[in-house]
């Protein structure tokens, strides 16, 4: 398996973390020396392992916070 390069360009936010370490964070990302695109995902405290995550450019992005206005909670 090809090894997967990244760069966090900007830590956005912290959504949760576990007792185990692990943090459910929300941030701007390079992937593979690409164009950076905002990515939530879980990461253990090291940063040295990651979990599956979503991946959204700026335009999907703001559809989100759109759809997110909408929702009564």
């Amino acid at each position: 398996m090809a090894e997967i390069k990244y760069e966090i360009i900007k830590q956005v936010g912290v959504l949760s973390k576990s007792a185990s370490g692990w943090a459910k964070e929300i941030n701007l990302i390079s992937w593979n020396d690409r164009e950076p695109k905002y990515d939530i995902r879980d990461w253990s405290a090291d940063r040295e392992k990651m979990g599956k995550g979503v991946t959204l450019s700026k335009e999907e992005l703001l559809a989100l916070k759109e759809i997110l206005n909408t929702i009564d909670l």
